[in-house]
């Protein structure tokens, strides 16, 4: 497996982006976002090591989570700089956000929970596109 640098923004469906509703993801999804957010031992200690895929691209990193972990401190990217070019290493490390995202993964969990139960008009939209795609793809 190779691992591809984030695209050039986040996906519009992205757990990190401030503009997508609440609801959109699995709370499973959602509780894998704060392991990120300590130090490089506290990520350890949390069971952060792998890196945080694109929901929508395969073999990709998340452009919102590269976008809102320091990358220097991600134990996750260690590991994943053997399965990666120096071309998307440096792409990497070179990244800037074009979108607002959350200030870190507890936030963008917290956000993304809040209505998990009761997705609003947006957040069903949302799901049913995502829903489509995948079964486009199938």
């Amino acid at each position: 497996m190779t691992i591809l640098a984030p695209a050039s923004h986040p996906c519009g469906s992205c757990p990190y982006r401030r503009d997508v509703p609440s609801g959109v993801w699995h709370e499973s999804e959602y509780d894998k976002l704060p392991a990120y957010d300590g130090s490089t031992g506290e990520q350890m200690d949390a069971g952060a090591m792998g890196a945080f895929m694109c929901h929508q691209q395969d073999d990709r990193l998340c452009a919102g989570w590269v976008g809102c972990h320091d990358m220097y401190e991600s134990l996750a990217m260690r590991f994943a700089t053997r399965l990666m070019s120096q071309e998307d290493l440096d792409a990497v490390f070179a990244y800037e956000c074009p979108v607002p995202l959350f200030a870190s993964g507890a936030e963008a969990a917290a956000h993304g929970k809040a209505e998990i139960d009761v997705p609003g008009v947006k957040a069903r939209r949302t799901i049913d596109k995502l829903t489509r795609k995948r079964r486009a793809q199938a």
